[in-house]
């Protein structure tokens, strides 16, 4: 970005924050702007002054624009080591608690909450859990919420989930038809779907897990800092903090406030 555009984003940024109360000032500077020009080609609209104009006052077209701006890359039992160390080093701990509360922070279209309750039947735990699952995209949380995707997905997915421990066949959790698949509706008994904007909503209960993966990697370091925040105060003492891969605690002010459980999976407890 060209110091000429600075000015240029983050009045548009501050516009779209007073008019619709979304905040993307502090995501990472490189990655909005990446997107915003994907969206200005994309609808063929001729630069920021007009995309301003239009999406202050369309709202289909805001709710578009949200939607580009949110990260949906995501797929099923994504990084399977990951699901396989929470089997290993975590499950258990969750075991004792009488009733399990989970966040999904940045859930997209919900295959990793389908991941975790997958996970968590087949440990004995999904009964007497609740997994809250959130993203600021109202779009990607009713994708999330129908349990319906691709079919065409589901070879990946499948040695994804035999990658990461899984103990029946994968195909016991859907049911085919046609192009697509839908997901056991015993799986969502369990799953409150919600929005939940990271950089401005607060805390609004208390976990033992609180998975968010490959989303703080967007935000800039003042949001990192202030969304990890949330997570501590979101955690009970001792409860988990599950990260991405590429995100670390290392440079914020919580980073002596958590223990590593894996380091390469980057699972973190709190400390007491």
């Amino acid at each position: 970005m060209t110091t000429e555009e600075k000015p240029e984003l983050k009045q548009f940024l501050d516009a779209v924050h007073q008019v619709h109360g979304y905040d993307f000032t502090d995501y990472s500077e490189a990655s909005i702007q990446r997107r915003i020009n994907h969206f200005l080609l994309l609808k063929k609209i001729d630069g920021m002054e007009e995309l301003k104009k239009l999406v202050l006052k369309d709202e289909k077209l805001f709710e578009e624009f949200v939607q580009e701006l949110s990260v949906t890359v995501t797929e099923m039992f994504r990084d399977p080591t990951f699901y396989l160390s929470l089997r290993r080093q975590v499950v258990s701990q969750l075991a004792t608690y009488p009733v399990i509360k989970i966040w999904i922070a940045g859930c997209a279209t919900g295959e990793e909450v389908y991941s975790v309750a997958i996970l968590l039947r087949e440990e004995g735990l999904l009964q007497r859990s609740i997994i809250y699952a959130t993203d600021i995209n109202q779009k990607s949380l009713s994708h999330a919420r129908e349990g319906v995707f691709d079919i065409d997905h589901m070879k990946t997915y499948t040695v994804n989930y035999q990658k990461a421990g899984g103990k029946t066949a994968f195909s016991d959790y859907y049911t085919a038809n046609y192009n697509a698949v839908i997901f056991d509706q015993s799986l969502r008994q369990n799953i409150v779907f919600s929005p939940h904007n990271l950089s401005v909503d607060k805390s609004f209960n208390e976990f033992q897990l609180i998975i968010c993966r490959n989303v703080l990697i967007y935000f800039n370091q003042r949001l990192q800092n202030k969304v990890l925040n949330l997570f501590y105060e979101s955690l009970c003492p001792f409860g988990f903090l599950a990260l991405g891969n590429k995100e670390s605690l290392l440079f914020t002010d919580k980073r002596n406030s958590f223990e590593d459980i894996d380091k390469k999976e980057k699972i973190y407890k709190r400390l007491g």
